[in-house]
């Protein structure tokens, strides 16, 4: 199998920018525990960011909690900033694959996308901003493609589970898949769980700039994918799921449009039939559907606003009922969390015509993992830099900017994350 070796001229197989970050802290443990995974059995890698002082500090903090001192002398600190091209364009310089954890991606994603593409740095991101995912391609794809650079976006959860638990349901499925629904189900253990407000930040700006989605979907000049088979009726906002035993809301973040993307792209260059997909997470009981309800008539209220907004990101705690904060979870906290993608697809068994009738297959399939945020998404993104590293005759042919399910649709990515605990099986 081939693999990605440094040079000289790229001393570095991976540099996580934005290390210092709550995420990437959790980015930079992650690297460090799966280093001998790297090819040759040892991975390059260094720290990038704009403090030196919080850059070294983290790699003391992971060097304690993993018990590796080395960590402290044998990882380099690079001193790069977003608001200074040159340092950005000397951090790209050195690396295989920039591992981007800088957001929210809106204001902070681009400058670092330019710079890979511009100095031949792969460039792989955990953003759930559709806005910010999609103008990326609209930019910088004809240039990533000349250049050879793969920009692999969504890499965290929950993009990561969707898009290839949706291709992993198609793969289990004897015949034609033709319709998937996901629920997404998280577990907090006896001391709660919270996520960081960066998110929640994210979904605010989100939500304030949809009309700038809109007109910039209206740039690609996308004819709707073909619907095989019955078209997949969608759900309420809010509506009890004999599936999975709880009430459910439609799931409100970039799954859907990221799923969608890759089913186009998978259509175009492979002649797959495209699935349809809609994404739900479940919420439990009466009480939480009552409390979600008034969260979100609040957010959608105030969002509307400039000064709401403002209040929305000054006091996440209040306006969410403590489930975003600004100190994010304690470590017992993820310790103790963990999540369920549950997939039902139905489609046409092998030797019946899709054009013909209701659909005559069905299947479920099912991914469970540790903590969504700060566990399963440092996984998810180690893992697909490795398969970057490892298979690169595996990814598309040409560079571009991808979705996880374009990108890693060839490669061995979902046997790597069964074995580090993101487990795909069929029920």
């Amino acid at each position: 199998m081939a693999c990605v070796a440094t040079s000289s001229s790229r001393p570095y197989h991976l540099v996580i920018f934005g290390a210092s970050g709550f995420t990437g802290q959790f980015v930079v443990e992650e690297v460090a525990r799966t280093a001998s995974e790297g090819p040759d059995g040892s991975l390059k890698w260094a720290v990038a960011g704009r403090s030196k002082q919080k850059l070294e500090k983290v790699l003391e903090q992971a060097a304690e909690v993993l018990g590796k001192p080395e960590l402290r002398s044998e990882v380099d600190v690079i001193v790069a900033d977003v608001g200074e091209p040159d340092s950005l364009a000397a951090m790209c310089k050195q690396a295989v694959i920039i591992l981007n954890c800088v957001g929210p991606y809106r204001f902070y994603g681009e400058p670092v996308v330019k710079a890979c593409v511009e100095n031949g740095a792969h460039h792989i991101d955990i953003s759930g901003e559709p806005q910010f995912l999609e103008g990326m391609q609209l930019t910088y794809n004809s240039q990533a493609a000349e250049k050879g650079v793969y920009i692999i976006e969504s890499c965290g959860f929950d993009s990561i589970p969707a898009d290839m638990g949706v291709l992993y349901t198609r793969e289990q499925f004897k015949g034609t898949l033709t319709a998937v629904e996901s629920f997404l189900t998280v577990k907090a253990g006896p001391d709660g769980g919270c996520i960081h407000d960066g998110t929640w930040q994210s979904a605010i700006y989100g939500l304030a700039d949809s009309p700038k989605l809109q007109s910039l979907r209206r740039q690609f000049n996308h004819k709707p994918l073909p619907v095989v088979g019955t078209k997949l009726k969608r759900r309420g906002l809010l509506f009890f799921s004999d599936d999975i035993q709880q009430y459910a809301v439609l799931f409100m973040g970039s799954d859907p449009s990221v799923v969608k993307r890759s089913q186009r792209y998978l259509m175009e260059e492979h002649q797959a039939t495209p699935v349809q997909y809609g994404a739900y997470a479940g919420i439990g009981g009466i009480i939480n559907a009552i409390k979600l309800m008034f969260v979100g008539m609040l957010f959608w209220f105030f969002v509307k606003f400039s000064f709401g907004r403002d209040l929305l990101i000054k006091y996440p705690e209040v306006f969410s009922l403590g489930f975003f904060t600004k100190a994010g979870p304690s470590r017992k906290q993820i310790e103790g969390s963990s999540f369920q993608f549950a997939f039902h697809g139905v489609g046409y068994t092998e030797g019946q015509d899709p054009s013909l009738g209701t659909p005559d297959g069905k299947i479920r399939t099912l991914i469970q993992g540790p903590e969504s945020g700060y566990v399963a998404t440092p996984i998810a993104m180690v893992q697909a830099a490795l398969t970057v590293l490892m298979e690169p005759t595996a990814l598309p042919k040409t560079g571009g900017v991808y979705t996880p399910g374009a990108a890693f649709a060839k490669t061995t990515l979902i046997d790597r994350l069964n074995k580090h605990g993101i487990q795909f099986s069929v029920i």
